[in-house]
């Protein structure tokens, strides 16, 4: 018995000073995590601005810890069974490892500040054919030269133009070349019937019908033609994505504002979109909804993926289709209507808003956004002010857009749109 006695007396005083040693070692972690509420990180550093607020480096909780800290340290001494907080190391971990290890940042979320970049870049499509290197390069730098985010650019041109586009964009200075990326591509079609789609209303203009089954990883892209210039930021465009509701998947901006004038209401031998359908100049796509959709259509009772329906639709129009691709689109659009969202004119501002009088309203009201110059205005003399506004684009030196010139480009612009052509529209 006294046997007993003695083996239980010996377990208490152990049990009694692990539960001391315990103890201690928890009063130590908690003085020193007053100590970095107060401010005072090992090695004499304060926290930022000095106002209690810990140092953040990284997000998460290993953005607490001082940068001379391995951000793994908790990594490389779990917490388990076997090895459990209260036998770590102090100075490694103590009593927060078990907090660290089951709140620390996944591997694939340690690039946070590249996910938030990436998720502010805006991505636009342009397809180039033919004598339109020049036009497409000015396209590229107003957008540039407006935009305050990142944009990326999937350029789509023939295999002679490669060479051209990345000699010219690869010389612009670095501070230009941090606000943009841009990636090269041939021009691609199905192998079936591949000459007569590049032949379709302008070389290669039906190749955006194809971009959301070539850029299978992007999940939305803002499609413009060659001779559109930028004069609002990229990204304000690009947020109207946002405005979409569930069934929507693309925008557009109507063909004409006035139908008196209109030349689908008046012309047309298929169906359109609407009163007087729409333009692809601009086309805005949410191209992970549009890969997923069963279309609507004219051609079979079922409804068909993007994919299925293209060349059925082609072979059944294309003797009735004057613009192409365009006509294609607004075929698609009339009989699904609920998966396109209109934007306002000032968003594709063409000749045609001030050819016949000023019928943008928009435009009228809060300027021009976009400005499209179809019809080869930027290279005659019909529309001086669309080309006043292209050659100062155009001519303007790069080493001038991160210096005060940046600015006077953009008055001078505004001079040349107001003073050119008032009765057409301002910015």
């Amino acid at each position: 018995m006294r046997c007993y006695l003695h083996t239980f007396f010996l377990c208490t005083v152990f049990t009694f000073l692990s539960l001391l040693y315990v103890f201690s070692q928890l009063a130590s972690t908690l003085d020193g995590r007053d100590e970095l509420s107060a401010g005072v990180i090992p090695g004499g550093r304060r926290s930022s601005h000095d106002s209690g607020h810990l140092l953040r480096k990284t997000p998460g909780l290993a953005g607490l810890r001082s940068p001379g800290e391995e951000l793994s340290r908790c990594k490389s001494l779990s917490v388990s069974y076997w090895n459990p907080y209260w036998r770590l190391p102090a100075e490694v971990c103590g009593v927060n490892c078990l907090l660290e290890s089951s709140l620390s940042e996944k591997p694939g979320s340690v690039s946070k500040e590249h996910g938030d970049e990436e998720a502010h870049t805006s991505h636009v499509a342009v397809v180039a054919c033919g004598p339109r290197l020049e036009e497409t390069l000015t396209m590229v730098k107003s957008a540039v030269l407006f935009s305050k985010k990142p944009v990326h650019f999937y350029i789509f041109a023939e295999d002679e133009l490669h060479d051209s586009f990345r000699d010219a964009l690869i010389t612009w200075p670095r501070e230009v070349k941090a606000k943009f990326t841009f990636t090269i591509y041939p021009i691609t079609f199905p192998k079936e019937n591949a000459n007569e789609w590049k032949k379709l209303f302008k070389p290669c203009a039906s190749q955006r019908l194809f971009l959301p089954l070539i850029l299978k990883e992007v999940d939305s892209l803002l499609y413009v033609d060659t001779d559109i210039l930028f004069l609002q930021p990229v990204e304000d465009i690009w947020a109207l994505l946002s405005l979409f509701d569930s069934s929507q998947l693309a925008a557009m901006a109507p063909e004409h504002e006035e139908p008196r004038i209109g030349w689908y209401n008046r012309f047309a031998r298929h169906p359109y979109y609407g009163k007087t359908g729409v333009n692809s100049g601009v086309m805005l796509m949410n191209m992970t909804r549009l890969r997923e959709k069963y279309f609507k259509n004219d051609m079979t009772a079922v409804a068909l993926k993007w994919e299925e329906m293209l060349m059925p639709l082609l072979q059944k129009y294309k003797l009735n289709i004057t613009w192409g691709d365009q006509d294609l689109l607004n075929i698609i659009f009339h009989h699904n209507p609920e998966s396109l969202y209109v934007f306002p004119c000032q968003w594709n501002y063409r000749p045609d808003h001030c050819m016949y009088g000023s019928n943008c309203a928009q435009a009228e009201r809060e300027g021009v956004f976009i400005l499209h110059g179809n019809r080869g205005v930027y290279h005659n003399d019909k529309q001086p002010a669309f080309q006043a506004v292209y050659k100062t684009i155009q001519k303007t030196p790069e080493q001038c857009w991160y210096t005060k010139k940046q600015y006077a480009l953009h008055n001078s612009t505004t001079c040349l749109l107001t003073s050119s052509s008032k009765r057409c529209f301002t910015v």
